[in-house]
């Protein structure tokens, strides 16, 4: 038996209301929606129980922890986040009306872009550009960009959905680099070939989903994937890449991580480098966005910038 109240088609709802849930379902709690839209809490707070109340429904689960969308509550917002983006967009039209582009633009990047390329990107493009606000959502899971109100995203050599446009940015080819501290490999004798990274202490990354990635290493034709013992794991994120980064200058194990963020190091002698010789390069990253014709115009403002400011290897593939 359904006991859920049938909501008569002509409720008439406040727009100011559904874009409130909007922004607290996407934020996944109050907070963190009053902060990214510049409101309080209890405003949003009392606009949700509002539309809750008028439509009859329970629109989010709220716990001391999270805020999460019911049943219903997920159905709606699957169904008016499309047209809020039409809303958006037609706004937008209006920005063809002044001398330079307006607005915000909200980016999604895993940590690592926002730590090695976002810096030579966004300084220059918000002083061509200042007008323009810039959001920058760090997380390095594969999200839906639009269905979390993101506008693009960075994302490295990731299986993209057929509607969405991939453009390179930053450097067209990277790679890991493997390290230890002097200290460390005094300690423990350093290692000749990769396969001598099991008989060491090691700082490792896992993925949200729990896996571990492995650490690959080329040379000559020869390619070696070591599963490395972990004395230290952290969830990606800026603050935990440089922990790990931390640790083996302090000298607690090896690291495996982006040759940028370790080079300052190899630069001061903090770190020595490991397995020089066994390079294992990988296609840098690519700013993804919807393929629709009509891109807001924060969005087309930073991706012909990009494309215009592309490093000479960063040609699209």
């Amino acid at each position: 038996m359904n006991n859920e109240r049938s909501v008569p088609a002509d409720i008439p709802t406040d727009m100011n209301d559904l874009a409130a849930f909007v922004s607290v379902a996407r934020a996944g709690g109050f907070r963190d929606a009053a902060r990214a839209g510049g409101v309080s809490a209890s405003s949003l707070s009392t606009a949700v129980r509002r539309l809750e109340v008028k439509l009859g429904l329970r629109l989010l689960n709220r716990t001391t922890r999270s805020v999460a969308p019911t049943e219903a509550g997920q159905r709606l917002l699957d169904a008016i986040t499309p047209l809020f983006g039409e809303m958006a967009a037609a706004l937008d039209v209006l920005n063809g009306y002044r001398d330079r582009p307006a607005g915000t633009l909200k980016l999604n990047v895993p940590a690592s872009a926002a730590r090695t390329i976002l810096p030579g990107v966004l300084a220059p493009f918000q002083r061509a550009y200042p007008e323009i606000r810039v959001e920058v959502v760090v997380e390095d899971g594969f999200v839906d960009v639009l269905q979390i109100g993101c506008d693009a995203g960075i994302r490295y050599d990731e299986r993209l959905e057929q509607d969405m446009i991939a453009i390179p940015i930053g450097p067209r080819t990277e790679r890991f680099a493997t390290a230890a501290s002097p200290a460390y490999l005094a300690a423990r004798g350093r290692p000749q070939h990769p396969r001598e990274l099991i008989a060491h202490a090691c700082l490792r990354v896992q993925f949200s989903g729990g896996a571990m990635p492995l650490w690959h290493f080329e040379r000559d034709g020869e390619q070696v994937q070591i599963d490395a013992p972990a004395t230290l794991v952290v969830r990606p994120g800026a603050a935990a890449l440089d922990l790990l980064v931390r640790m083996a200058v302090d000298g607690m194990g090896v690291v495996h991580l982006f040759d940028d963020m370790l080079r300052p190091h190899f630069e001061s002698g903090a770190l020595v480098p490991l397995f020089a010789d066994w390079p294992a390069p990988f296609s840098g990253p690519f700013l993804y966005y919807p393929g629709r014709r009509h891109l807001p115009a924060p969005l087309r403002a930073f991706v012909d910038f990009v494309k215009a400011h592309a490093s000479p290897d960063s040609s699209a593939s």
